[in-house]
């Protein structure tokens, strides 16, 4: 039976006493092995407790080469021993997704969109649970479009909305849909925002983040291959999510949010503004730039860990 998670604490998340990564599918007790298929691992080909049973901090990203290069940074900020640039990809068996594991923490790719991080999302919980990990803090790092935010802006996100603002995710599910909240940790975004003023040139807001199932139509771009609405549609549409406390827009947000939510999983999303799209469609800001963009929401929770792990000594 998965443990049980208690809230002492009314409705507040970030209350929640997690004595173990839960699972919600009562089938998997009954298998003889669980293979994780997308990672190339399974229960019984690798002892997932003692690879993966001091996991602390999953951080999470669409990028492989800039999760690798995260694992790279963290080994370099927690002082760790050896070259960080011999870091092996876990997940190297596949081409699908890239794991590294850097001591408590775990960097792992997830591909663009939310079929590719709910799959990837699926096997990592299900990953935590069998190596019997607890008190496990998950973050997603990206990119995204603000909306009224100026460029290099990192937005925490308070709740993970759809294209009609509202805090859910809807998975069909045997041709019926289900609906599932979409409402992150305040406590662990309260935190990160104020780990962020104690850091230089890195402007930070809390702000709902909207998620879609595309990069150009679903996010009201007039650049696609397909467009059928107007300029002044689009404004119109952005200024009605900006008054919905929208400040930006990616695509993985609420089944990121609702997973970790169902499962127990104290989480949080920290996605870079590359342009305001109020102001355009294209990114066209130079190269050097967009690294160092890219680069604040690790940053701000490689600071975020160090200083969890100092208040546990």
């Amino acid at each position: 039976m998965a443990p049980i998670l208690l809230n002492c604490m009314g409705n507040d998340h970030s209350e929640y006493i997690q004595e173990q990564v839960q699972v919600k599918n009562p089938y998997l007790d009954t298998m003889e092995e669980d293979i994780l298929y997308h990672f190339s691992l399974g229960t019984k080909t690798h002892n997932l407790p003692e690879m993966f049973g001091d996991i602390k901090f999953v951080c999470v990203g669409g990028s492989a080469n800039r999760m690798k290069a995260f694992a790279q940074f963290m080994h370099q900020e927690l002082k760790l021993t050896g070259n960080p640039k011999d870091l092996q990809d876990i997940c190297e068996g596949t081409d699908r997704y890239c794991m590294y594991k850097v001591g408590p923490v775990l960097s792992i790719s997830h591909g663009m969109g939310v079929p590719s991080i709910s799959i990837m999302l699926h096997e990592l919980i299900k990953l935590l649970h069998h190596a019997q990990c607890r008190d496990v803090v998950l973050f997603r790092l990206g990119t995204s479009g603000g909306v009224g935010l100026a460029p290099g802006t990192v937005v925490i996100t308070d709740k993970a909305v759809d294209y009609s603002f509202q805090p859910r995710y809807e998975q069909v599910v045997l041709g019926k849909v289900i609906t599932r909240s979409t409402e992150l940790d305040k406590g662990v975004a309260k935190e990160l925002l104020q780990r962020s003023s104690e850091l230089p040139n890195l402007p930070t807001v809390i702000g709902n983040t909207m998620c879609t199932h595309d990069f150009y139509e679903g996010q009201g771009r007039l650049d696609g291959a397909l467009c059928s609405f107007s300029h002044e549609e689009k404004l119109e549409y952005l200024r009605k999510a900006h008054e919905a406390g929208v400040r930006n827009i990616e695509m993985e947000s609420t089944v990121f949010a609702a997973m970790s939510r169902v499962c127990g999983l104290r989480a949080a999303v920290i996605c870079v503004a590359l342009l305001d799209r109020f102001e355009g469609d294209q990114i066209t800001a130079p190269h050097d730039v967009l690294v160092e963009y890219q680069q604040r929401p690790q940053v701000l929770v490689s600071h975020f860990i160090k200083k969890r792990l100092a208040q546990a000594i």
